[in-house]
Order: C-alpha cells, then sequence, then structure tokens
C-alpha cells in the first residue's frame, strides 16, 4: 500500500499532463485551421439579408445598425425585429428607419409561442421576412467594419459553404469581461479540432456563433430554419447539427478583424448569460455537468493544491511539485496563445485559474436554476426546456 499510493498519483499527474499537451495540440493546429476571411472579394453579388434580433437593445441597436448601413457590398437589406422591447429600442429604431434610405425594414415581433426560446422565435419571423439570397443573422451588441458583408460573402463562395460562422473579436472593458469572457475562447479553441467542424459529417463536430451565422437561403430552408431549434438554449450549436445531419458543408472563420461585439456588460450579465447557456450546452446532462467539474478541477484547480501541499512540507518530488507545475505552466502558455490571437490582456491570462474557479460556480448555478429553480432567465423570460 506504501508503494500503491505514490505510484497511482504520479500516473494520474502524467494523465493530467498529457491531456493538457494534447489540448495545446489542439489550440496550434486551430490557430492554423480557423483563418481570417478572404480579403479579395466581390462588392457586388446575391441579395443578402441581415437579420438583427433586437430585445431591450437600447445601448446597441444604434451603434450596429449604423455599421451595417455602410457596408461596401450591394446589394442588401437589413432587417430589425423589435422583440417586445421596454426600452429606447423602438424610439431608436424609428429615427434609424428614416436615415437608412430604404436599406432598413423593422419588424414588430409578435408574442413569443408556447415551447420557443426567444432569440429562436425572433430569427425565424426574420427569415420569413428576408427576401436575400443569403440569411446573415447577427446580433444587436455587434460592430461590423464596412468590409465584413463583402467579405462574408466572398467566403461563401469561396468555401461552397451552406452555412459560415465566426468569432469575433469581443470587446472587454471590465474586470470581469476580461476574465470571464475569454473562457469561451479556450473551450472553442483547445477542445474542439476546427477541422472537423469543415471536413466532418458527424455532428459531433460542431461550431457555430450566433453572434454571426450565414446561410444560405435554399439551405436554412430545407433544415427547417431555426423552427428546428425552437427549444435549444444553445440555438448556435444545434442550427450546425442540423446542418451537418442536413448534409450541409458549415465552415469557421476569425473574424476579429471584421466584427466585434461587447456580449456583457456587468458581472450579472456574466452569471446570467453563462449560467444559461452552460448546462444546456451540454444537453442537460448531468453526468456530463459533473464530469465537466471534476476535470476544470484537475486541469486548472488541483495543481495549486498539490504545489501549495509541495511547499509546506517542503517535498519537491515529481508527483507533488514538478509535474503540477509543468501542468499550470501549460494551461497559462494556451491561455496566452489564444489572448495574443483574439486580441484579448495578455496580463488577465495569468489570472486563468480564478477564471476557471467562476466557471465552476456558473456550472453549480447553471445546474441548480434548471433542475430546482425557475430555469434559465434572460431578458425577463424564464426557460427550462430540459
Amino acid at each position: 500500500m506504501a508503494f500503491f499510493i505514490p505510484a497511482m498519483l504520479f500516473f494520474y499527474q502524467i494523465a493530467v499532463l498529457l491531456s493538457l499537451l494534447v489540448f495545446l495540440g489542439i489550440l496550434l493546429r486551430n490557430m492554423i485551421d480557423l483563418p481570417r476571411m478572404p480579403d479579395h472579394s466581390p462588392q457586388t453579388g446575391p441579395l443578402v439579408s441581415v437579420l438583427v434580433p433586437a430585445r431591450n437593445e437600447a445601448l446597441n441597436i444604434e451603434r450596429c445598425v449604423r455599421s451595417l448601413l455602410r457596408q461596401e457590398y450591394a446589394p442588401f437589406e437589413i432587417l430589425v425585429l423589435d422583440d417586445g422591447s421596454t426600452d429606447a429600442t423602438a424610439e431608436l429604431l424609428r429615427q434609424l428607419l428614416m436615415e437608412s434610405g430604404g436599406k432598413l425594414r423593422v419588424v414588430q415581433g409578435e408574442p413569443l409561442p408556447e415551447g420557443w426560446h426567444g432569440k429562436a422565435w425572433a430569427c425565424s419571423q426574420l427569415g420569413h421576412q428576408a427576401k436575400g439570397e443569403l440569411l446573415l443573422f447577427t446580433d444587436a451588441d455587434t460592430w461590423h467594419e464596412p468590409d465584413a458583408l463583402r467579405r462574408t460573402v466572398g467566403a461563401m463562395v469561396a468555401s461552397g459553404a451552406d452555412m459560415l460562422s465566426l468569432m469575433p473579436r469581443q470587446e472587454l472593458v471590465s474586470f470581469w469581461e476580461k476574465l470571464v469572457v475569454p473562457l469561451i475562447h479556450v473551450i472553442l479553441m483547445c477542445y474542439l479540432p476546427l477541422r472537423l467542424v469543415r471536413t466532418s459529417r458527424k455532428a459531433a463536430f460542431c461550431f457555430a456563433n450566433g453572434q454571426f451565422i450565414c446561410f444560405r437561403r435554399k439551405f436554412y430552408d430545407r433544415i427547417n430554419g431555426h423552427a428546428s431549434v425552437r427549444n435549444a438554449i444553445v440555438e448556435d450549436v444545434w442550427l450546425c447539427k442540423s446542418v451537418k445531419k442536413a448534409g450541409g458543408r458549415v465552415v469557421a472563420f476569425n473574424g476579429t478583424d471584421v466584427i466585434s461585439c461587447r456580449m456583457y456588460r456587468s458581472f450579472r450579465e456574466i452569471w446570467e448569460g453563462f449560467s444559461k447557456n452552460l448546462f444546456a450546452a451540454l444537453g442537460y446532462s448531468t453526468v456530463g455537468l459533473f464530469a465537466l467539474i471534476m476535470l476544470i478541477t484537475a486541469f486548472y484547480i488541483a495543481p495549486f493544491a498539490f504545489l501549495f501541499h509541495s511547499l509546506l512540507a517542503g517535498e519537491f518530488s515529481a508527483s507533488l511539485f514538478w509535474l503540477p507545475l509543468t501542468q499550470l505552466l501549460i494551461a497559462l502558455l494556451c491561455r496566452l496563445l489564444i489572448a495574443l490571437l483574439f486580441r484579448q490582456s495578455l496580463a488577465m491570462a495569468f489570472l486563468h485559474p480564478l477564471s476557471q474557479l467562476v466557471l465552476l460556480a456558473i456550472a453549480c448555478n447553471s445546474f441548480y436554476s434548471i433542475k430546482f429553480g425557475k430555469g434559465a432567465s434572460w431578458k425577463g423570460r424564464n426557460y427550462n426546456f430540459s
């Protein structure tokens, strides 16, 4: 027994180290497989319908629409759906409508039906109103460079994609935004081989970012549009699954040079937004959630406990000191590479373990709110499709 426990600890540390090296390998490969969109793109082509669902977006909607109105591409139309806003969103849209020169249409959203997620319902209404051959769904909290639309069309044509999505540059202002929001990139870049999103027909390999998704109209209709994900909180990933199951081609790009987005503005919004999505992203699997909690603890939290114990005991063995230290350095390297790639704070990367502790708290809250609370809460609505 005296030999068995140290041996088991050593093999455990080796397993954690190898896992982190695999994550680093996936990240390095993904940095190649997530290219920027082509720059040499046409300024004219098929009609594009730019579709923006908006619910209480007074802080964002004017900036978003103005950035879309100055696109270099033609022809395009912009449809914004006011989804029962109770702030100044409707008034701002009326002002923009008068200034748009006919490029903008404002749609009044219908009441949310039973069994639908709010964003899916808003996007479904926009899809039915749109006239374009290409449908670009983008969030109200995004901002678009003037060449964003033409480069998107160029990427769709060049790749032969039926669905295109990208990762915008996340605008991170507050401490909590800089700490937690980059975990989205960690999950994407370290755990999912992005090449398989493009090359594999398996629905398990899916990436989509609801902040920016472009469809070929005929394929959007083939999968029954957002009606196919009416009760999916993480509707973007499930749309990708629907496209793949229908035999479609999905591509992903790094969009940090053409689009930016400020997802959240406070710790409360981060808490509610991540809590809404996390358990749902795991298909409401309790086993999956607790496995995620255990893995986060093993990869990013436990190494500190081993180092602390090593320093207190004065025992600098491979199992208690050198292997945990190497694990932490690999995790930090991953976070620094991601910060460089997506133009994030390098200094905040050193707080990666703290961000993982916050993620653990969010995971527990996500589970509790669905299983024992009122469900996921977002913009005055509660959802529980588990």
